[in-house]
């Protein structure tokens, strides 16, 4: 069940450029939060109204703590860059659809993830209890790197041939001939759309985490409806919201 709490600051750094982390109090939200779900965040500025969502990057049940990594974007994510220990912001959830959990020990995951597509899939990967191959994509500088050690097989990519394979996380995945059973994914609607071709060609099943600008985050201003492949028999097509049916989807559930 979603709540409001006005959540503790316990910690916060930059992990690279304009990249930042940071680990909340949160009670409750914690305790029912699972992989894939994200956080509304209130900005102290009465003038910003809407709130940021951000993605879970760790969950701490018992504890009561979650972990937020996210990129200053604008006024508002600077804002919470400023914050540290011993501050509060108001926040709101869990929100959204996470990932599903049902995969079996004789599986083989494919968790792929570019950009800040890259922070919930760590929870992910801490949770999952299958075979995983973790690819993940940046532009230059590699960040939670180290985090991923030991969770699976980690391959990295990045666009200026930095580190790892030069391109993006499906020329790794093609270097390397990466097959699997499942894919798991979050990351920019391109790299979304290759995600979806990939797991239509290996016929498995992909599910991805939509990045989309949300305003309310709980489902009623319909400001993150996204085009579904759901049709109905008078041939009505009935879009997600991002926020509400997802963020998680079967790739074949939504266009991309």
């Amino acid at each position: 069940m979603k709540r409001y709490v006005n959540a503790g600051v316990i910690s916060q750094e930059e992990i690279a450029q304009n990249i930042f982390s940071m680990w909340l109090d949160a009670g409750q939200i914690a305790a029912g939060a699972v992989p894939g779900q994200f956080i509304s965040l209130y900005s102290a500025d009465a003038s910003r109204l809407l709130p940021r969502p951000i993605s879970l990057c760790e969950i701490d049940r018992e504890g009561g703590r979650l972990r937020i990594v996210y990129r200053i974007a604008g006024a508002g994510t600077r804002e919470f860059s400023q914050l540290r220990a011993g501050d509060a912001v108001r926040i709101l959830g869990p929100l959204g659809n996470g990932y599903p959990l049902e995969e079996k020990d004789s599986r083989h995951a494919l968790l792929i993830a570019g950009g800040i597509g890259v922070p919930p899939m760590l929870a992910l990967a801490k949770t999952l209890q299958c075979r995983k191959t973790i690819i993940l994509g940046y532009r230059s500088e590699r960040f939670l790197l180290q985090d991923f050690q030991g969770l699976g097989e980690i391959v990295t990519a990045t666009e200026d041939g930095s580190a790892g394979v030069k391109g993006n996380v499906m020329d790794a995945i093609a270097a390397a001939h990466i097959t699997g059973d499942v894919i798991y994914s979050c990351g920019p609607k391109p790299m979304l759309r290759a995600v979806k071709d990939l797991a239509m060609e290996q016929h498995i099943t992909a599910w991805v985490s939509l990045e989309e600008r949300m305003a309310c985050g709980i489902g009623a201003c319909l400001g993150c409806v996204c085009e579904s492949t759901d049709v109905d028999a008078h041939s009505h097509v009935h879009n997600k919201r991002v926020c509400k049916d997802g963020p998680v989807f079967d790739a074949r559930e939504v266009v991309l």
